[in-house]
């Protein structure tokens, strides 16, 4: 990703109060990422940074809809995200990432980026399966695609005991009972 202040918070100089401030997230903003995720939409994304002497808190609320390209037809479609996300930011001895959603800052640290953070919060709401609108109410070609079996060793129509009638050291086995 490339540097970019406009994504970045001044933190240093906020007083210990709730402050609020609005990004416009459009084609520029995703450009500054090396991914072909996304490429192309229209956001805005709310942020509410509540400071205290021990803490900052971003509170995230992204809006808009973002171009995605559909896995079956590779049609171009905007697909609505409308996403809230939280950001803990505690002052430490060094900086660390604890949790996905949790920050360790020095108290010297004059800016906090969030350009990431944006972008991770986009990428993570998307589908996995990017579908038009045209194919997203049809029937799947598997009608029980709800209970999908994934892995089994048994045949169907087997029972516990047919499992090993061929082999007679288990025979021995069940005669002791």
């Amino acid at each position: 990703m490339k540097k970019d202040s406009q994504y970045d918070l001044a933190i240093a100089k906020l007083a210990f109060k709730t402050h609020h401030f609005a990004f416009e997230l459009d084609r520029a903003f995703f450009a500054q990422f090396e991914q072909n995720l996304v490429q192309d939409g229209t956001l805005h994304a709310d942020v509410e940074l509540t400071k205290t002497d021990r803490l900052i808190t971003l509170d995230f609320h992204i809006t808009g809809t973002v171009r995605l390209v559909c896995d079956r037809s590779l049609d171009e479609f905007d697909q609505p995200v409308d996403i809230k996300e939280q950001l803990l930011v505690r002052f430490g001895d060094r900086e660390l990432e604890l949790d996905d959603n949790v920050l360790q800052i020095t108290p010297e640290t004059q800016t906090l980026p969030i350009a990431q953070h944006l972008f991770d919060y986009i990428g993570l709401a998307l589908p996995m399966k990017k579908l038009h609108p045209r194919f997203q109410n049809e029937p799947d070609e598997n009608p029980e695609s709800d209970s999908k079996l994934i892995f089994t060793t048994r045949q169907p129509g087997d029972g516990d005991d047919d499992d090993s009638a061929g082999d007679p050291r288990w025979d021995a086995l069940r005669n002791l009972n």
